[in-house]
């Protein structure tokens, strides 16, 4: 009888309840690959978007699906040819595949060893599942998207989340000055990571707090909530300038109506990034916050918190613990 793992499923599309903790055929490395025991898996809100459907028609899939696509871990195994890694090793990744099937909400995965970078020394395993779909994510997005550049504006919309927390830390490292649109009680936390100002997108619109502080719109700004955020988004750009979204693909007609760069972004694995991020993380130049973390056998709580979209920095599921 093959070996057996802990893993959170689901076998149809649905509310919640369609999650379930169950034993599932643990993997086995191809060759290329290494088997990974996850320590701790990042939640992010494509999760539940996958698990209620919405994604269906964008991305194949294969039921029985398990969710996740964040992970930290340790290299348990090598397939044949992979040896960029030992046995032991503590690594992080961005574990998507061309098809929605297995993810990280398990205690174990098989990827290519091209996918894995070594975690930051100086985080712990949960905050490491916290960093590389939202980082990559946020840098991608500014860095090669968008191209920010030093001296530059930019308008981080929603940025106490997950994606914004890195955007905001990002651009002021690419050397922009930084505006985070935020809840009022989120203004000293986005502030730490190097806006420069906040706005407070409860107390009135917040397209005229920013058109105050640059009348002439933004060099770039990043939404990516999408929905009625990103809709007020394109006043808050300059003619010429750049918005970048992530949830949603926009509207090219308006984006050509005000003179803007509309720019859609879907994230993709880059290990070479996340190489460039734990150095980051270890110089203390980037910092990671978590916010929650929930048990595998938690991961519908964990879904309940990430689907509020008003959650702080990250939420994180703790998988395995030891070595």
């Amino acid at each position: 009888m093959s070996a057996v793992m802990k893993a959170v499923i689901i076998e149809r599309y649905g509310g919640r309840d369609v999650l379930k903790v169950q034993s599932i055929p643990k993997p086995e490395p191809k060759e290329g690959e290494v088997l990974i025991r996850i320590r701790a898996a990042g939640v992010n809100p494509v999760d539940w978007k996958i698990r209620a459907g919405y994604l269906r028609d964008r991305m194949p899939s294969s039921f029985p699906i398990t969710l996740g696509w964040d992970l930290s871990g340790v290299v348990e195994e090598r397939g044949l040819g992979a040896r960029r890694f030992e046995v032991g090793d503590q690594v992080y990744a961005y574990a998507r595949k061309n098809t929605i099937h297995d993810g990280t909400y398990a205690e174990y995965i098989a990827l290519p060893e091209s996918y894995l970078s070594l975690k930051p020394k100086k985080i712990s395993f949960e905050k490491a599942a916290g960093v590389p779909l939202t980082a990559l994510t946020a840098y991608q997005a500014l860095a090669e998207r968008a191209g920010l550049r030093k001296g530059e504006t930019c308008v981080i919309v929603g940025a106490s989340g997950g994606v914004g927390s890195f955007a905001v830390q990002f651009a002021r490292l690419l050397g922009a000055k930084v505006v985070a649109v935020a809840s009022r009680k989120n203004h000293a936390y986005v502030k730490s990571l190097g806006a420069r100002a906040a706005v407070d997108y409860q107390g009135g619109d917040f397209r005229e707090a920013v058109r105050k502080m640059f009348p002439r719109g933004a060099d770039v700004v990043f939404s990516p909530a999408g929905g009625e955020s990103l809709n007020k988004a394109y006043d808050c750009v300059k003619k010429g300038g750049r918005l970048v979204t992530i949830s949603e693909p926009g509207d090219p007609g308006l984006a050509k109506a005000k003179g803007i760069q509309l720019i859609y972004h879907f994230v993709e694995p880059n290990s070479r990034e996340l190489d460039l991020f734990r150095e980051w993380i270890d110089k203390g130049k980037l910092k990671v916050n978590v916010s929650k973390v929930f048990s595998l056998d938690d991961a519908a709580k964990a879904h309940e918190a990430i689907e509020t979209g008003h959650t702080r920095g990250k939420i994180v599921l703790k998988v395995g613990s030891g070595h």
